[in-house]
């Protein structure tokens, strides 16, 4: 947990010290954290799997250096499947975060390479956020692992449910659980055309807006977005479960 007295020196050191690879950071990065004056950090991502037991989480730390410039550090947290020992590891990139969750989890593309390390001044690679992107969905489709992102998750929510036209889309109940949710992961399940009954096409997508509650409670909203209406216009349903949602696009692919 982090310290809100705990000055920047100390945090480096705890950090670097619990790290069992932060004798593989570059040297010239690690001389530039020694000039920092404040930090910040923030969790990123967190994954489990209740089937094995496998937990981790990605934490940004960000430094602010004494010429002005900042760098970040990005920390991998984690449980091995039957250890329950936590590892720490920490990394200059995000892309060598990605390829670190892809040896200890075996995920994510076998060919990637490591992108360049990166220090103040430097523009961040495009492929860099693509990268750590695809990794962090690669298991989505079968949903059995989640990869939550931390940002604004019960605004996210808001959202969906008020774009939703349909009558029977979610109530207050789960408006007000979904209030207390702090991570989100997005995932689309369909999408594609479809061929109405008047011989039109029409465009539907199906994504899966899933959401951590502050009591470890896990639920989704199934969101449809579809041009199946009398003037083609686009048009967004929400239901609470993927069955209810793909009922409406059958039903929509039908009737316009």
């Amino acid at each position: 947990m982090s310290d809100p007295y705990e000055t920047t020196e100390a945090h480096l050191d705890r950090l670097l010290g619990r790290a069992l690879n932060s004798f593989d950071l570059p040297d010239r990065l690690v001389e530039r954290l020694g000039t920092a004056l404040a930090h910040s950090s923030s969790l990123y991502t967190t994954h489990h799997s209740p089937a094995t037991g496998v937990w981790r989480e990605t934490h940004r730390h960000t430094y602010l250096l004494a010429d002005g410039g900042s760098l970040s550090l990005w920390e991998l947290t984690y449980l091995p499947e039957g250890d329950r020992r936590v590892r720490h590891e920490v990394f200059a990139s995000k892309a060598e975060t990605c390829l670190a969750v892809s040896r200890l989890f075996g995920e994510g593309s076998a060919g990637a390479t490591p992108d360049p390390v990166l220090l103040p001044g430097d523009e961040e690679p495009e492929n860099d956020v693509a990268a750590l992107s695809a990794l962090f969905a690669a298991s989505a489709p079968a949903r059995r692992h989640r990869e939550y992102v931390v940002e604004q998750s019960a605004d996210h929510a808001r959202r969906v449910l008020r774009r939703a036209e349909n009558g029977d889309r979610p109530g207050e109940p789960v408006a007000a659980l979904l209030r207390t949710a702090y991570a989100h992961q997005i995932t689309q399940a369909f999408g594609g055309r479809q061929c109405l009954s008047d011989g039109r096409d029409a465009g539907f997508s199906l994504y899966e807006h899933a959401f951590v509650l502050l009591d470890g409670t896990e639920v989704s909203l199934w969101e449809v977005e579809h041009t199946a209406t009398p003037d083609g216009r686009h048009m967004c349903e929400v239901y609470e479960s993927e069955a209810a949602a793909r009922g409406a696009m059958e039903h929509r692919a039908r009737v316009r």
